[in-house]
């Protein structure tokens, strides 16, 4: 059992093995589109485990792009073997470390039912920071969104509106485990390139002219199945009590189905209860449990 850095030559053969044993980890980085966007390279420093023959036994590769390297903290696009074998995992996360000089934190999401990896995680000394649900809903009718006088929900136009949705979201998501981090007005122009964005899918609630809540609306498939899944829901702190956030994920499912999608999606952290709470009553059920798993560097 060897470990070796990702050469060009391989990037092939590692993005094969990803594609064969996503379902198996947390696949957020794993869709096709991102695979085919991989590139090596400091932000995405990447190991294999190699077997006598050569063969791809596991694979560790990390995402240190401006986002998380402006949080401090890098994620796991990947870190899996088929062996199960805890020194596999300990080599690979040895040659991970040495990137990580300008990072205080890495972390992984893990199904909760993934025993092994959660056994394997706990004997390298990574902890829980935090419980993620998955919620889905059925087909089903959905109640009209309807905002008090002097709110109007706008679609957003990249090239325009980008300051606003900062404006919203960091300030919304300030204090929620995981996405304390600010985006900025580039990294939210960078999403229209998303391949699942969907044409008009992402809303900025006015109050006259000051932006105060957000929503996005993209597809997400699973299991050939077509999902309107649901992000950056976030009203500002005072607007909120005016049913403003349920109004705005009715409006968000809304736009699914009016381009053919009935079924929704999203993800929630556990301590969020408000939140949690609200999707149930909207018709959402849980429908996974993941663990956000951090490693602390320094």
């Amino acid at each position: 059992m060897k470990i070796r850095n990702l050469s060009q030559e391989r990037i092939v053969d590692f993005v094969s093995y990803c594609k064969s044993h996503r379902k198996e980890v947390d696949d957020s980085f794993l869709y096709d589109e991102d695979l085919e966007r991989f590139k090596l390279g400091e932000e995405n420093p990447t190991y294999l485990l190699i077997d006598e023959e050569e063969n791809i036994i596991g694979a560790a590769s990390l995402i240190i792009d401006e986002y998380h390297k402006k949080g401090k903290k890098g994620r796991f696009r990947i870190f899996h073997s088929i062996t199960n074998n805890v020194e596999g995992y300990r080599k690979m996360l040895g040659e991970i470390l040495k990137h990580t000089e300008e990072i205080n934190k890495i972390f992984v999401f893990v199904k909760e039912e993934d025993k092994e990896i959660i056994n394997i995680l706990n004997s390298l000394n990574f902890y829980i920071e935090r419980y993620s649900f998955s919620l889905k809903r059925d087909i089903g009718p959905i109640e009209a969104a309807i905002f008090p006088e002097g709110f109007n929900l706008k679609t957003f136009e990249f090239n325009r509106d980008e300051e606003h949705w900062c404006e919203v979201r960091n300030a919304g998501f300030a204090k929620l485990k995981g996405s304390e981090t600010p985006r900025t007005p580039e990294m939210i122009s960078e999403m229209q390139y998303d391949v699942g964005l969907l044409p008009g899918g992402m809303k900025i609630l006015y109050n006259h002219d000051e932006p105060v809540g957000i929503v996005g609306v993209s597809s997400e498939i699973e299991d050939g199945i077509e999902y309107a899944f649901i992000y950056s829901l976030a009203v500002k702190s005072e607007h909120q009590g005016k049913a403003l956030g349920k109004n705005l994920l009715r409006a968000a499912l809304h736009h699914g189905k009016t381009l053919g999608i009935d079924r929704g999606m999203l993800t929630v952290n556990g301590e969020n209860d408000k939140a949690l709470s609200l999707y149930l009553k909207e018709g959402f059920y849980k429908d996974e449990v993941v663990i956000c798993y951090n490693y602390d560097i320094r």
